[in-house]
Order: structure tokens, then C-alpha cells, then sequence
């Protein structure tokens, strides 16, 4: 029993390993210690640091310096990382940036190029004002070209006399049509009677055919009347009007080369401080570019006015010579003379409307 015992007891004292060997008991019980308490204080130090982490990023966010992106899967070479350090927050959205600064910096320059041209346009309109002021209060001087000058006066003079000739001939015509019209229904009347009175059939047979007549050379007349009529219109509303709209360019322009004129004239009296010579130097300039445009101008308007004139006698020539044919023939009855003025002058008659002449509508 004694020698079961101590089998027993040495039997309990051999450690066996998990291969089958056996080892020393002092030398695995402290490795194992060790190992354990490496463990558990390894475990303590990475939960405080992870407690630690977790705080840091709760209160400042992630670091994007400390960590990477990999391409190429798990196990890459070092050469698929790419550092996010390098990659920079403002630079993600540089496009939606740029994009909003450009339309910016283009409402912007919209902006200053509208407030300047205001500007300029605010001072023009005082310098123009005050030289027009001067000049009707006799205060301010004025540059006057007096052959241009008489030759503008006369061309106004001309067109309000021939506006008046426009007018009377577009009376005529009106009259003449109402005439024209009740000649044409006098005839018909006439020609109704013949057929319905035998005692005087031959009566009423010679005036409804007179009537026709003086009808049918009415309608002649009235073409003629229409083509001028239509021709004094262009020559005056179309012709004239644009000699004048370049007048009325050269006169503004006059104004402004004045008005300039005398800003430099009132610079020039004053003092010549490094101011007030950047302020000439800049109303010279001002002053030469007036200057430039009126000379241009009156130049234009010179050229016009020869090429109007020359126009003009043109035309009427052409004009009152169809005119006092047309009148002529038609009140002497020579019908054959009427028909050969309309075709000399290439006129077209048109058909007399129910109520009135398509021309005159468009009058």
C-alpha cells in the first residue's frame, strides 16, 4: 500500500506537455506566469490607448495625415500606398470652387464696367448741359461754321416747303378720287336711265359715255398723281430725314467738342500743381478725341448735303415734268398724250378699289 502511495505521489509531481514531454515544473510555471502577466498588462496598456483614441477622435476627428490608402488589395508592395498627406482638403472641391469664384469675379467686372459707363455718361451730360446753358445766356462761346451752318438752314427750309407740297398733292389726289368716283357712278345711272327712258335714250346715252370717259381718264391721272405723290414722300420722309439725323449727330457732337473745349481753356487758367497737370493732361485728351469725332462728323454731313442737292434736282426734274404732262393732257382730253406720259415715266396704272385706291391706304 505504501508502494501504491508513492507511485501515486510521483506519479502527480510529472508534468506531461501537450506534445507528451516532459519538463520542469519551476522553469514552465514561471514562463507561463510571466506570459500571463505580459498579457494582461500588454491588454491594459492597449485599452487605455484605445479609451484614449477613441476621446481624440471624438473631439477632433480623424487625422487624415496619419493614415493611407492602398491600391492594389491586401499585400500590395509599398509602392501601391499613397499617402493621404499628400492629398489636401480645399483641393477636393477646387473645380465647384473655382467655378463660383470665376462667376464672381464676372458679375463683379459687369458691375464696375456699368458704374463707370454711368459715371461718363453722368459727367458728359453735365459738361454738354452747362456749355448749352452758357451758350443761350451768352456766356460761353460756340464754334460755328457759317457756310455749313447756312446750308443746314436750308435744308431745313427746303423740306418744310416740300412737306407742304406733299401735302396739298395727297389733298388732290383725295379730291380727285372722290370725283373720279362720282363720275363713275353718275355714268352707271346715266347708262340705267337710256334703258328705261326711250324718249330720251339718246340723251342719257351721250352723257353716260362722256362720263365713262372723263372716268376712265380720271384713272390715268390718278396714277400719275400716285407716282408722285410716292416719289416727294421718299425724297422727303426717307432722303432728307437722313441728311438730317446726320446733322442732328454733327450738331451734338458740336456741343460736346465745346463743352470739352472749355474744360481744358478753364484747367489751363488755373493752378499747375501735380494734380491739376494730370487733370489737364487727361482733358486734353478728352479735347482731342471731340475734337476728332466733330471733324468727322462735319465732314459727313458736308458730303450728304452735296449728294442730296444733286439728288434732289434729280428727281423733281423727273417729277414736275410728269406732273404738268399729266395735268395738261388730262384737262385738254387728250386722252392718246395721257396714255404716253404714263408710259414714259414706266407708271403702271392700278384698279380703283369699292371704296378707296390701295395707295391711299398706304399713305
Amino acid at each position: 500500500m505504501t508502494d501504491s502511495v508513492m507511485s501515486k505521489a510521483a506519479t502527480m509531481e510529472i508534468p506531461i506537455n501537450s506534445n507528451g514531454d516532459t519538463g520542469a515544473l519551476q522553469e514552465d510555471d514561471s514562463l507561463e506566469q510571466a506570459a500571463k502577466l505580459q498579457w494582461s498588462l500588454d491588454e491594459k496598456v492597449e485599452s487605455s490607448r484605445g479609451t484614449r483614441d477613441l476621446q481624440q477622435v471624438m473631439v477632433s476627428g480623424p487625422n487624415l495625415n496619419e493614415t493611407s490608402i492602398v491600391s492594389g488589395g491586401y499585400g500590395g508592395t509599398a509602392e501601391g500606398i499613397i499617402p493621404t498627406s499628400s492629398i489636401k482638403g480645399p483641393n477636393m472641391h477646387h473645380s465647384s470652387s473655382s467655378s463660383s469664384v470665376t462667376a464672381e469675379e464676372t458679375t463683379h467686372g459687369v458691375a464696375v464696367e456699368k458704374i463707370e459707363a454711368m459715371r461718363k455718361w453722368s459727367l458728359n451730360t453735365y459738361k454738354c448741359t452747362k456749355q448749352m446753358l452758357s451758350e443761350r445766356f451768352g456766356r460761353g462761346s460756340k464754334t460755328v461754321d457759317l457756310e455749313l451752318e447756312a446750308q443746314i438752314e436750308l435744308l431745313r427750309d427746303t423740306k418744310r416747303k416740300y412737306e407742304n407740297v406733299l401735302r396739298l398733292a395727297r389733298a388732290l389726289t383725295n379730291h380727285f378720287y372722290n370725283m373720279v368716283q362720282t363720275q363713275h357712278a353718275l355714268g352707271d345711272t346715266f347708262a340705267d336711265l337710256s334703258q328705261k327712258s326711250p324718249e330720251l335714250r339718246d340723251e342719257f346715252g351721250y352723257n353716260a359715255e362722256t362720263q365713262k370717259l372723263l372716268c376712265k381718264n380720271g384713272e390715268t391721272l390718278l396714277g400719275a398723281i400716285n407716282f408722285f405723290v410716292s416719289s416727294i414722300n421718299t425724297l422727303v420722309n426717307k432722303t432728307m430725314e437722313d441728311t438730317l439725323m446726320t446733322v442732328k449727330m454733327f450738331e451734338n457732337a458740336r456741343l460736346e467738342f465745346d463743352a470739352y473745349r472749355s474744360d481744358l481753356e478753364e484747367l489751363s487758367l488755373g493752378p499747375r500743381d501735380a494734380v491739376a497737370m494730370a487733370r489737364i493732361e487727361a482733358a486734353q485728351q478728352q479735347y482731342q478725341v471731340h475734337k476728332e469725332k466733330y471733324e468727322r462728323l462735319r465732314s459727313d454731313v458736308t458730303i450728304k448735303l452735296k449728294f442730296l442737292e444733286e439728288n434732289k434736282v434729280k428727281v423733281m426734274h423727273k417729277q414736275l415734268l410728269l406732273f404738268h404732262n399729266a395735268i395738261s393732257a388730262y384737262f385738254a382730253g387728250n386722252q392718246q398724250q395721257l396714255e404716253e406720259t404714263l408710259k414714259q415715266f414706266n407708271i403702271k396704272l392700278r384698279p380703283l378699289g369699292a371704296d378707296k385706291p390701295s395707295w391711299l391706304e398706304e399713305q
